[in-house]
């Protein structure tokens, strides 16, 4: 792959001469060898083929002013470059001096990158990273001592996912693109052959089906998503080969982890700060930095008083003046990139953050750095977002599971894997070029790795479950939490034109730009969905014919492929399905319906409706500072039922929920009375309910149970009990980790009852299929 770097390869490692590395994503062992050489001096992003973005989306500008120099600061020095001595620091000092800082304009009027300090490094003992070859014995996860080789990367499996899903769910997803394709095909079809018998109908009896054409348009409305996500999931044909790696020894690239925090509790934060530190990672390569945007004095003192047991951990706040754009979470990063070249030696040669409540596993830094050590052209390595108090069933659909074990593993195969924002590990060099992290988008995750991308670097998605945090706990903050992320999604998609074109994607492949193109268009597709869903109601009131037909044998047809499309659409579902957990998927299924009225809402406010129309400003507000009013799931605090209902009803609109169920049921009762009460026989009075309402599977017994959820949620929220239960605490140490009952999802009652719904309207379907032939 062509890039700015000079066809040069680049490894974390100090060395003046070319060494070879084994290539532990090679299934040929020893064989394989990847060339790895010197790293080359520092440019500054000005001098990449790459300057000058034809992005011309101009968002707030930082006022900061710039640097003279690169030059990292230090208490005491002044500002010419000093050739530094050698020192016993946390991060050996470098022995240079460095150039002017240039400046270029990002995509999204980013401040000027702060460049690495790439010159120094741990990699200075014989015993480096390249001279000594990969383990490819199978080892197991106690790393036995008789396997260990220092300064090596272990490959412990060919798959990075080998502990999560394994057996015949394996074997049935492998057949998920070929049952997708096979249910787009019979879906289409039964499209088709509705329009083409509308089409007779009205030929036939010479009128106008209107109800009928809007009943189909309202089908189609609701499946586009569906078909969106079916061509994405053929693509999972792509065999992905990410394998599970290990960095053993000592000689190990130095890393900056931030932990960046803005009012959460001080006692969460914490949690993250020990497990942090508590890395097996050597203490003298790696940095935790808590990046506190609440300027919390108490975590401040917490913070500095467990420094004193860790000297590697740091407390940062950055001023905020009023008046000044501050650029949220982008421009929190940012200053501790800035911040990382005043400590002792240096920046690192890697950046990892971590969000205030995401625990890490032990193993996190060694498990996903090897990733971007075998390949000089990856920019970042991200792990999946797990949590550990997700409550039964999972009634609001927070676990993201299906995100971050279907599609997110797909998108990795293709080369298109996005940063899920807490856990990733990214080269200072990718930073560098993109100009840091960019400012003037919610989504800041999302944008950094297609601006990657986009200048031709690699990302990867590490399926290994390596970070745990918790998901908000009440009703409002999950709804700031998603309505936030796609808004961001879609302000990132119009300012890099949906990934179509322009010079910020310009070295995206296909799939990356369909990629970036799909979820922008299915935030979007939110406004026709929710339009299409409140028109069900008012077509059932009409009372007018919903299937049209011209003859019984078109009658016939219609019933059989509405059969056959919908046990291939339960069939594809399940396979689908399996990695993240079938009752997952059906979770995330009615998400997409009750959500998209509140997603809605804010594209509309967001990106159409001026000020003094409703419109509002694009504003965060960090999910974990929301307190809970309702304590809907403390058992022992949460308000009474009726005060949960006025608060959701109305403070969160959910009564636009409440009442497209009730008029929704009340005009299916309507329209059964109307069959009952013209229709004389038994066969008259199933084809007039059929025709009418009850068409399989029942749409609308489908759409009421999922807009029914918020309502549901008031009436009975899950109770979840203290976080402090869902851990286990070292008790000398005080770091914790979650249990691993909290890491899983309990099934629960309301997981019970979706599935009956579900299991009723397949009955159904395949009862009226079986009548059909005897009439």
């Amino acid at each position: 792959m062509n890039s700015e770097h000079g066809g040069q390869p680049y490894i974390a490692a100090h060395t003046s001469s070319s060494y070879s590395i084994n290539n532990p994503y090679s299934h040929d062992g020893p064989e394989e060898m990847v060339e790895l050489q010197s790293p080359r001096p520092y440019r500054s992003p000005a001098s990449h083929d790459d300057q000058g973005s034809d992005f011309d989306f101009q968002f707030q500008q930082d006022q900061q002013s710039a640097r003279p120099a690169i030059v990292p600061y230090r208490p005491g020095l002044g500002h010419n470059p000093p050739d530094y001595t050698s020192s016993p620091g946390l991060f050996p000092t470098p022995r240079t001096s460095y150039g002017p800082e240039s400046f270029v304009n990002s995509p999204f009027a980013s401040r000027s990158a702060s460049p690495t300090l790439y010159q120094h490094s741990q990699f200075e003992s014989s015993a480096s990273l390249g001279r000594i070859p990969l383990v490819s014995k199978p080892a197991s996860p106690a790393f036995a001592k008789d396997w260990i080789h220092s300064g090596s990367i272990a490959r412990l499996s060919d798959r990075d996912d080998i502990d999560i899903w394994k057996g015949w769910k394996r074997v049935v997803f492998m057949f998920t693109p070929f049952l997708t394709f096979a249910n787009t095909a019979i879906y289409l079809f039964y499209l088709g052959l509705r329009i083409y018998c509308i089409i007779s109908a009205q030929n036939a009896a010479n009128i106008t089906f209107a109800g009928a054409w809007v009943f189909v348009a309202i089908e189609v409305a609701v499946m586009v998503p569906s078909l969106m996500h079916n061509c994405w999931t053929m693509m999972a044909a792509k065999k992905r080969g990410r394998p599970k790696l290990r960095l053993t020894g000592n000689d190990c690239p130095t890393v900056d982890v931030f932990i960046t925090c803005c009012g959460e509790d001080d006692d969460v934060v914490m949690d993250t700060v020990r497990g942090a530190v508590d890395q097996d990672y050597p203490i003298e390569s790696f940095r935790v930095i808590v990046l506190d945007d609440g300027r919390s004095a108490s975590l401040e003192e917490a913070v500095n008083n467990l420094a004193i047991t860790y000297p590697n951990l740091h407390y940062m706040a950055r001023e905020k003046i009023p008046g000044k754009p501050h650029h949220f979470k982008a421009g929190n990063l940012n200053y501790g990139l800035d911040q990382t070249h005043t400590l002792e030696g240096g920046a690192g040669q890697f950046m990892a953050a971590l969000d205030a409540d995401m625990i890490p596993e032990q193993q996190w830094l060694r498990a996903v750095l090897p990733h971007l050590l075998v390949d000089p052209k990856m920019a970042l390595a991200c792990p999946p977002q797990l949590f550990y108090n997700t409550p039964a069933s999972d009634p609001l659909a927070q676990s993201l599971d299906f995100f971050v074990h279907v599609i997110e593993p797909i998108k990795d195969a293709l080369g298109v894997a996005w940063c899920t924002g807490s856990g990733y590990v990214v080269r200072r060099e990718a930073l560098d070029q993109i100009g840091n992290f960019p400012l003037g988008s919610l989504a800041e995750d999302v944008a950094t790795s297609t601006l990657m991308l986009g200048k031709g670097w690699k990302t990867a998605y590490i399926h290994e479950p390596l970070q745990f945090g918790t998901v908000p706990e009440d009703y409002g903050g999950h709804l700031k939490q998603r309505t936030r992320w796609a808004i961001g999604t879609v302000d990132t998609a119009f300012k890099l034109k949906f990934c179509l074109w322009g010079d910020a994607v310009r070295k995206m492949s296909f799939a990356q730009r369909f990629s970036g193109f799909l979820y922008a268009t299915l935030s979007l597709y939110t406004l026709l969905l929710t339009a299409s869903i409140f028109a069900i109601p008012i077509i059932l009131l009409w009372g007018k014919q919903l299937v049209a037909y011209a003859n019984q044998d078109q009658l016939h047809w219609l019933i059989w492929t509405c059969f056959a499309t919908t046990l291939a659409n339960r069939l594809c579902e399940f396979a689908l399905f399996i990695p993240a957990g079938y009752h997952t998927g059906q979770r995330g299924s009615r998400y997409q319906l009750w959500m998209s009225p509140y997603i809605a809402l804010c594209i509309v406010r967001s990106f159409m409706l001026p000020s003094w129309l409703g419109g509002q400003t694009q504003a965060f507000k960090p999910t974990g500072s929301l307190g809970s009013a309702l304590n809907e799931r403390d058992a022992k605090l949460r308000k009474n039922m009726f005060v949960r209902l006025r608060v959701i009803l109305f403070n969160f609109m959910a009564l636009f929920h409440f009442a497209f169920v009730y008029v929704t049921l009340i005009a299916v009762v309507i329209s059964t009375y109307r069959c009952f009460k013209v229709e004389k026989g038994f066969k008259d009075i199933v084809v007039c309910l059929l025709t009418h309402a009850f068409w399989p599977p029942m749409t609308f017994l489908f759409l009421c149970s999922s807009l029914w959820t918020p309502v549901s949620y008031a009436i009975d929220p899950p109770s979840m009990p203290d976080r402090e239960e869902l851990l286990n605490r070292d008790p000398k140490t005080g770091v914790a980790h979650p249990t691993s009952k909290s890491k899983k999802i309990a099934f629960g009652g309301q997981a019970a009852w979706f599935e009956l719904e579900l299991t009723v309207g397949t009955v159904l379907t395949v009862l009226v299929f079986v009548y059909s032939f005897f009439f």
